[in-house]
């Protein structure tokens, strides 16, 4: 209920009552006791809500990127899930993407208002280097995004905790032909390269966070007004359909380390982080999406964002622009020489 509009009604019902309104009727006293009830029991209810909005900002954003990172992956890790535990019968790679695309456009839609929903540390990173994100904000943001996708190991595992047990046999395996530690991390393919990952890692992340400016940019082709959240979610379904093979497109730290950290506590214990095979693959989709992420922001500022006309000059040519522009550092420049001269003039 707008606060104001109960405002308006409170006057209007107190003129009404004294015969001041135009449409004043006779009130029964009955009648007053139930409005003046009715509007305790209002200002109540707001009093209480009033009481659970958290102010501080930060605690907000906080709460949103957690929230927000935990839909992506119950979305994502449930759909994993799904098409493992079933041996493929009742999912693919194509219904993984699907759900790690949609669960993305979910989480944006449910954090988008309150932080700009990152979902990635590898998002919070770019942005804080952009000037875009406090670098103070940058750890409360990561831990929020950590702890999200933490949050959703338990809830994948608890829906198919029976499943897990009857596939295999309540011994979990971290590699081999019943292994499921796949389901809440990301592994690479036999013949996959520690090398050949990071480089899949941080091209992938690269193109996902250029994806991200081009679609934000105030500036640049901007979508209508509530698209972003889809159009993001498109772009990572993309990203999976293009390199999701080698080693499962993690592209978020979050996504993968914090699940991988409750796989170790419920029973894969620490190979999850030596594997495989004593590789310690665990590291790459922390470091490499980060490091992506940084290149492709960097790419997309110096070759597309940093030579968009502002939006208040998009109905004049690019080149009646580029000579206003010209114009402006030509005046700058005679100010300052002129500045220099008087203050020579003022010294001697």
């Amino acid at each position: 209920m707008d606060i104001t509009e109960g405002v308006r009604n409170e006057e209007v019902g107190t003129y009404a009552n004294k015969g001041f309104h135009p449409d004043a009727e006779i009130v029964t006293a009955t009648t007053n006791t139930r409005k003046n009830e009715a509007s305790h029991c209002n200002s109540e209810n707001m009093s209480v809500g009033s009481r659970l909005r958290i102010r501080n900002r930060l605690v907000r954003e906080f709460l949103a990127e957690c929230l927000g990172t935990f839909v992506l992956m119950v979305f994502g890790n449930g759909s994993v899930a799904q098409t493992v535990l079933s041996n493929g019968a009742d999912g693919n790679f194509l219904t993984i993407y699907w759900a790690y695309g949609i669960g993305v456009t979910m989480g944006v839609y449910i954090a988008g208002g309150v932080s700009g929903a990152h979902l990635n540390p590898a998002v919070s990173v770019s942005m804080s280097a952009l000037g875009k994100l406090p670098w103070k904000k940058l750890p409360v943001f990561v831990t929020a995004q950590l702890l999200g996708a933490f949050l959703s190991g338990p809830v994948v595992y608890g829906i198919y905790y029976d499943a897990l047990n009857e596939y295999d046999g309540g011994t979990r395996y971290v590699s081999g032909v019943n292994q499921t530690a796949s389901i809440f991390a990301t592994y690479p393919k036999d013949y996959l390269s520690i090398s050949n990952g990071f480089f899949d890692q941080v091209f992938a992340t690269a193109v996902l966070l250029g994806g991200i400016l081009a679609i934000t940019d105030e500036k640049n082709n901007k979508p209508p007004a509530g698209m972003e959240p889809l159009l993001v979610g498109l772009l990572v379904f993309a990203l999976g359909n293009s390199y999701g093979t080698n080693c499962g497109y993690a592209i978020n730290p979050a996504r993968d380390l914090g699940p991988r950290i409750f796989t170790a506590i419920a029973g894969w214990g620490g190979k999850v982080f030596t594997a495989p095979d004593g590789a310690y693959w665990f590291w790459v989709p922390i470091v490499a999406p980060i490091l992506g992420g940084l290149i492709g922001s960097f790419v997309y500022e110096m070759m597309i964002g940093l030579h968009l006309p502002s939006r208040d000059t998009t109905n004049r040519s690019e080149d009646e622009y580029y000579s206003e522009m010209r114009e402006i550092d030509k005046d700058c420049s005679d100010l300052i020489v002129s500045g220099k001269r008087s203050g020579n003039s003022s010294a001697l």
